[in-house]
């Protein structure tokens, strides 16, 4: 079996209600606002009529694969490992983003050779797992615009079947804010909910990451991401803050591949290890990051919902939620779930049972069926490699 015919699709879709934060770089609440968003589909169609497909990555990504596209053609699309060793050379001098949905795209591939799911395919034995609510950045539009607001929205998202609630907070802030916050939602879900906090890296300083960690230490949080400004990749930094607070640090978003997922481990910089099935390397390489924490003795947390996630995630032991990631009290379903995908898969604020679990895919590859007829029909740009 080899390669014959790659296409990338980029799709032009709207965000509704969602803006650009104008003093940074987060997305917001914002009311009647329509914010475009793009999509990238990519299909892999072998010589023996088997294709394997993906939607997701960014544009950076996409703008990798024209680096490395027509050294996959005539490829064996299942040398999925020569295949990642091949494009990592070839990306060594960038950030290896445009591996990732390429891989993904070649186990969907698989799946499909072998009439397996990805989670078969990797010995996986969970059919459901457990989320947790993640929320979009604070916004001062009526959304999460208060130590309250986020209060009230946690306390809902137990309702609705939630174990675990993370905060993402103002780009704009004080610290003495974002201190009540911490304390106003531990005191309004009670002791049995896992909170955890994500400044994304919006936290000016060291001290100002000292202050909301100790925060976070006497309200028993699970975890604090990604404090402060250096972006989330200082081994010594996060070091030293560890040592000063309590609560677990969950680092190693913003640093890309094994090798350096390693090296923080064992610098000491974090105490969760995050994973990112397009960012590392695919699937290939997320699972490659999972087992080497597993031989460390930690959790490995996987970044962002999806189907690749799922997939990913029933294979896993050493992990613990599912991040429904950018959910918001004013707006249930965020994101392209709904013009995507042909079947009934869905992400999104109500996407839960109501114990809290979103089901695994059971189908071929991925285990979903995307709708190649409304990506085309909102198609931009398409790059084939032939």
């Amino acid at each position: 079996m080899k390669i014959e015919r790659i296409r990338l699709d980029k799709a032009k879709f709207d965000m509704v209600d969602f803006a650009k934060h104008p003093t940074g770089f987060s997305l917001v609440y914002e009311p009647g606002s329509r914010k475009p968003t793009s999509a990238y589909a990519i299909r892999i169609y072998t010589d023996e009529g088997v294709m394997g497909g993906y939607v997701g990555g960014n544009a950076v990504a996409a703008a990798q694969l024209r680096m490395f596209g027509d050294y996959l053609i005539g490829k064996n699309p299942l040398q999925r490992e020569l295949i990642y060793n091949d494009v990592k050379r070839q990306l060594r001098k960038f950030d290896k983003m445009g591996m990732g949905f390429v891989d993904i795209a070649l186990w969907d591939l698989a799946g499909h050779v072998h009439n397996a799911s990805i989670r078969t395919l990797l010995g996986g034995w969970k059919t459901r797992l457990p989320a947790y609510a993640s929320t979009a950045a604070g916004d001062r539009n009526g959304g999460l615009d208060s130590a309250e607001a986020y209060a009230d929205f946690a306390v809902a998202c137990k309702e609705l079947g939630y174990r675990a609630y993370k905060l993402h907070v103002w780009d704009e802030y004080e610290v003495s804010e974002i201190v009540k916050t911490i304390a106003k939602v531990r005191e309004a879900v009670g002791p049995d909910m896992d909170l955890m906090l994500d400044p994304g890296c919006k936290l000016e300083t060291f001290a100002h990451a000292i202050q909301v960690g100790r925060a976070c230490d006497e309200a028993n949080f699970l975890w604090l991401e990604d404090p402060y400004k250096d972006t989330g990749i200082s081994i010594f930094g996060h070091k030293r803050l560890r040592e000063l607070i309590r609560t677990p640090l969950l680092q190693t978003e913003h640093v890309r591949g094994l090798e350096q997922h390693v090296d923080f481990v064992v610098g000491g910089g974090t105490d969760f290890v995050r994973a990112d099935t397009e960012y590392d390397g695919g699937i290939t390489g997320a699972l490659k990051i999972a087992h080497a924490t597993e031989g460390f003795g930690l959790d490995v947390e996987l970044h962002t919902p999806g189907p690749a996630q799922r997939q990913l995630m029933a294979s896993l032991r050493n992990t613990n939620y599912y991040e429904m990631s950018f959910v918001h009290p004013k707006s249930s379903e965020i994101g392209r779930s709904q013009l995507v995908y042909a079947d009934d898969y869905r992400d999104g604020l109500t996407a839960i049972d109501a114990d809290g679990y979103v089901p695994v895919p059971e189908g071929n590859g991925l285990g979903i069926t995307y709708d190649w007829d409304v990506i085309e029909a909102n198609t931009v740009e398409t790059v084939e490699f032939s």
